[in-house]
């Protein structure tokens, strides 16, 4: 039987997956994020290092830009963030930073995500994490762009 909290998670990872199918059709690598406060959306952005020529815009970036925003405030603290690819170690940074409560990712990176580089959790001590939320279909998003441009 599936709870209420991996149906919500499945929901939002949902809306996660379609950010990162607009990278997909802009030629950025598809990842997508969405940050969620008392069960709404109130940030959400996809890969843009392409398009801004900018390193330092990952979908991640985004959606806690969008969200601190929309909060008019920089803690995150209430929230959750879902993502369909396991968070770069600049990435999580800035989810430590932003003091963010929950980290949702689809897809493990065992290239680039920050357990490939760290043994130690990067986020903020209180901050839990969910793996594995809609996991194949994250990954085989990301398998076709690279197939797809080789």
């Amino acid at each position: 039987m599936i709870d209420i909290q991996q149906k919500q998670d499945e929901r939002f990872m949902r809306v996660a997956l379609e950010e990162a199918k607009m990278a997909f059709e802009a030629e950025e690598i598809p990842i997508g994020a969405v940050v969620v406060c008392q069960g709404r959306i109130i940030g959400r952005g996809h890969n843009l290092t392409e398009t801004l020529n900018d390193v330092t815009a990952h979908a991640e970036m985004m959606a806690i830009t969008a969200a601190a925003n929309t909060l008019g405030g920089k803690y995150l603290d209430q929230c959750t963030l879902y993502v369909t690819l396991e968070p770069c170690l600049m990435c999580a940074g800035a989810i430590a930073w932003s003091q963010i409560k929950r980290i949702v990712y689809g897809a493990s990176d065992e290239k680039r995500g920050y357990s490939s580089i760290t043994t130690k959790q990067p986020f903020h001590p209180r901050a839990t994490i969910t793996t594995g939320v809609l996991a194949e279909e994250c990954s085989q998003l990301v398998k076709d762009f690279f197939a797809k441009r080789r």
